[in-house]
Order: structure tokens, then sequence, then C-alpha cells
């Protein structure tokens, strides 16, 4: 059902796109045969905009994969650097939450540690709604910031990294097994806030999937028992997202294209010191306007990053594409 009501929604679109370009068409052979000037430029604005709405779902109809129209899971993690990192990493989360919230998605936050000054040494929220994993399964990576240390009693410019990693949430349809001797599961203390039963019990759960050392914890129930069933939730998503990782490796390895999608990878670069500018390595994508980026604005990125993803093309070369076509 969800399957066909994501499908009955493109063909609506696709229809109504259709429809009001139709529409506006026929104004405008009016309009040019009465040379009505203010109707014909607010024709040219209509269709400024329904150009815009197809560039949309022109990237839309790369989000193709078989886990692209899940909710996902996206964890980040401080880099060495202390304090420094540490701040980083809870602007990277402030950043993928508000882009989240600004596009009508729904976070979670599943586990977070914060730093010893400041920041967040690690942390896990959950994103609800469509097509989230395909939005934001090429933000895995390494994130690095330039700027002026406000830590620094003498205000000089560090470098912080961060790791991002995304993964989809699977549901029922998706198998993955698990073997109980390949786990290692382990109970302790939350910490943070969560009231006095979270921090007085052992109810955060940590498990290790020892055959491929990733480890996930969740310590945002003051059940144990729900802990875990969560914690067990984001391995298998995990492992699913690893074997997504070995296909695409292989498929690349077989096209020789080089794309950077694995963990460890840097992928963007963010500058907010001598000079204001943030870079998407992989696409060229930048913009001077970085605090925009920090505040949410993230769709130039994603967009690019998904069109070069998927085609090993900008959105631009898709867009001329398109225009050649029609």
């Amino acid at each position: 059902m969800r399957e066909r009501t994501r499908l009955a929604q493109a063909i609506e679109r696709q229809q109504a796109l259709e429809k009001a370009l139709g529409d506006a068409v026929d104004l405008a052979e009016l309009a040019e045969a009465e040379e009505d000037e203010a109707t014909l430029a607010e024709i040219g604005r209509e269709l400024a905009e329904l150009r815009d709405r197809v560039r949309r779902l022109q990237l839309e109809s790369l989000l193709s994969g078989e886990a692209d129209a899940n909710d996902c899971y996206l964890q980040i993690n401080a880099g060495a650097g202390g304090t420094e990192s540490q701040d980083w990493a809870a602007m990277l989360l402030r950043m993928y939450t508000r882009w989240a919230e600004a596009h009508g998605y729904k976070v979670e936050l599943v586990e977070e540690t914060p730093g010893e000054e400041a920041g967040i040494k690690s942390a896990t929220i959950k994103i609800v709604g469509d097509n989230a994993y395909g939005w934001l399964k090429r933000e895995s990576g390494v994130h690095r910031l330039v700027r002026i240390s406000p830590f620094d009693s003498q205000a000089r410019r560090h470098t912080s990294f961060a790791s991002v990693w995304v993964y989809p949430v699977i549901d029922d349809s998706i198998q993955v097994e698990i073997e109980e001797k390949d786990l290692k599961i382990d109970t302790y203390r939350a910490s943070g806030a969560g009231g006095q039963h979270v921090n007085r019990t052992d109810s955060a759960v940590r498990i290790t999937h020892l055959p491929t050392g990733i480890v996930v914890q969740c310590q945002n129930d003051r059940s144990q028992h729900r802990n875990r069933a969560q914690a067990m939730a984001m391995l298998k998503a995990r492992l699913y997202e690893l074997e997504l990782q070995k296909r695409r490796a292989e498929q690349e390895a077989q096209e020789a294209q080089k794309t950077d999608i694995g963990w460890g990878h840097q992928i963007r670069s963010y500058v907010l010191h001598p000079y204001k500018m943030v870079k998407d390595l992989r696409t060229g994508i930048e913009t001077g306007n970085a605090q925009a980026v920090l505040d949410g604005e993230l769709d130039p990125f994603l967009e690019a990053a998904l069109a070069h993803g998927v085609t090993n093309k900008r959105p631009e070369e898709l867009r001329a594409e398109g225009a050649a076509a029609g």
C-alpha cells in the first residue's frame, strides 16, 4: 500500500504539471493574439515556477534505490581534537535537524553522548519521512571545519573533523539475519538528560556485531527492553547499508568510476575563516553563504550529490539534457 500510494502521488504530480503547462500555453496564445503584455509577463513567471517543479521531480526520479523511500538514521561522531571537534559535531547535528524540519520530516533523538566541555562526542537521530534516506544517503563521510576557535584564548585558527554516517530504517519486507553468537551486548547507565530513573539504572544498551565491528547504542528510553529493540533495529539497518555499499563498490569497480561513498572519505569543507565558503569535494558545488548552510540550507549540495552519485552528472547537465529532449 505504501508503494501504491507513492506511485499514485507521482502520477498525480505528473498530470498536474502537464495540465498546468497546457493551460499556460493556451493562455499565452490568447494573450499574444490580443497583445496583452501583462498577461504574457504573468505566464512567464508561471512557466519559471513550473520549470523549478519539473527540475525537482527530475531529481526525485533518481531516488529509485531499493531503500531510498525509507526513513533513515543519521549518526555523527566527533573526530580527534577534543572540544573543537565535539562542538563541530553539535553544529552538524543542528544543521541536519534544521534541514529535516524545514522539509517536514520528523526528527527523533535516538542517542546522544555529550562532550566534556561543549558539544557532543556522538549522536544518532532518526529522520522520518518519504525519501529521507534517498536524499541523505550521500552525506556519509568526513566533514571538515576551518574557523577561529571560540575555545582558544589566543583566537587561533583550528581545523576540526566529524564523521557522518547515514543508513536506512529497514521495514519487514527486508530480511537481515543476525546470529546471537555474533553479538556482544552491554548495558550501562545513561548519560545526559532523561530524568532520574534513566540516570540511576542500567537501561542504556550497546550492541557490538563481532564479525563487522559495528557498534550501536540506544539510551532514549527508560526501558532496557525497548532500548535493546531499538538498538537491534539500528544494527540491522547498519548491516543492510553495509551490504548496499558492497554492491555499489562492485558496480563502481565494474564501471571504473571512483566515487567517495565510504566511511573515512572527506566529502565537504566548511570554511569560516579567513573567508566563508562551503564546498563539496565530490561535485564541486560551493557557496559563500556558509551560515545559511549551517542553518540547514543543504538542498543544492544534496541535489548535486544525488545527481552525481546516480548518473555521474551534475544537476545542470541533467536539466540541459531534459531541455534538449523537450
